[in-house]
């Protein structure tokens, strides 16, 4: 296991150095493209040279590199693997750490993946578990149904739909009933409250997790239909052992490999839809400020944020792989 762990973790290494310097490319080429991104920090007015040569020094976009189309700029991007090294992530164009802002927007972010991590658990377990149970009947072809209906409505279509549609008539009724501070009036807010943090990200965290839950249903039943035919279940139930405990400690756990499988995938597909989410429902969350940040051009926050995204998602996998000896102990990996 140990010898596992440490290989894993030199490819984790290696797989966020090809992220970082795939992620530093196109922004070096949107910058070569674009224009310079030190624009930005002066909105509308026209700044004079010596202005924009102070900005373009402070964030790193004074390399001459820059100005020539398809330079890889291999100097800046050994420069900032030097600052990430050392814990510096840079400032964003308001002055502002980056570090600081992670530290202010993560909480958020994990309160918004709580919500989604229990939906699509909840319902890709019960419902999955029950279109197996029921393989055939009508439940199994409800759910089956209702799995695919869920695939083919993105989760921006279900924001869209809920925030210009729903919520602010469902807010207007909870604030006219319940009153303007009533935790129903902040459960259908149209955006987020920091104030109210819980409660306004509910919602959004549900839709999101139900928008991932839909591949998730259809993987844990497959996956248990395949523990029902096993002869550990024939043999269980040969014993005289309920269906109840012949389920619970033969079929779910023996069909939770594939299961922590999804769990991975379904954390990088949640991380994304965080994006769209956050930034759609204004959260001040990672997704909600990375939105921000491509929208005003802001290539150090872009980058940063990027990055520690791609270190977290790098880590769940790397614990996902070693849960799989702890679920099953046919896998070996020395």
């Amino acid at each position: 296991m140990g010898r596992y762990i440490l290989r894993r973790s030199l490819q984790a290494v290696g797989t966020l150095f090809l992220v970082m310097f795939v992620l530093h490319l196109l922004t070096t080429f949107a910058i070569q493209l674009n224009g310079n991104p030190a624009l930005a920090f002066f909105g509308d007015r026209v700044p004079r040279p010596s202005q924009l040569a102070a900005v373009e020094a402070r964030y790193g976009l004074d390399d001459p590199c820059y100005d020539q189309l398809g330079n890889p700029c291999l100097g800046p991007f050994v420069d900032r693997l030097a600052s990430y090294a050392q814990g510096d992530f840079g400032t964003n164009l308001r002055g502002r750490e980056v570090t600081d802002i992670v530290a202010t927007a993560a909480p958020n972010t994990l309160k918004l993946f709580l919500v989604v991590t229990i939906t699509w658990l909840v319902l890709g377990l019960v419902l999955g578990s029950a279109a197996a149970r029921w393989r055939g009947r009508s439940a199994d072809h409800g759910i089956r149904l209702t799995s695919v209906l869920i695939d083919a409505f993105p989760v921006f279509v279900l924001l869209l739909v809920y925030r210009y549609v729903f919520a602010v008539p469902l807010s207007d009724w909870a604030r006219s009933t319940f009153g303007e501070g009533s935790l129903p009036a902040m459960l259908f807010r149209p955006s987020f409250d920091p104030d109210h943090a819980w409660a306004t990200l509910l919602i959004p965290g549900i839709l999101l997790g139900l928008a991932g839950s839909a591949a998730f249903i259809r993987l844990v039943r497959a996956s248990q239909l395949e523990s029902y035919q096993g002869e550990h279940v024939r043999t269980a139930r040969s014993k005289g052992l309920g269906e109840r405990h012949v389920v619970l400690h033969h079929v779910v756990r023996n069909s939770s490999v594939p299961v922590v499988t999804a769990v991975g995938l379904t954390f990088t597909e949640a991380l994304a839809g965080a994006v769209i989410t956050e930034g759609m429902m204004n959260i001040y969350g990672m997704g909600g400020v990375l939105w921000e940040a491509v929208r005003g051009s802001d290539v150090t926050l872009v980058i940063g944020i990027v990055t520690i995204l791609a270190v977290v998602t790098v880590v769940v996998m790397i614990v996902v792989d070693v849960a799989y000896a702890a679920l099953d102990p046919r896998i070996r990996y020395e």
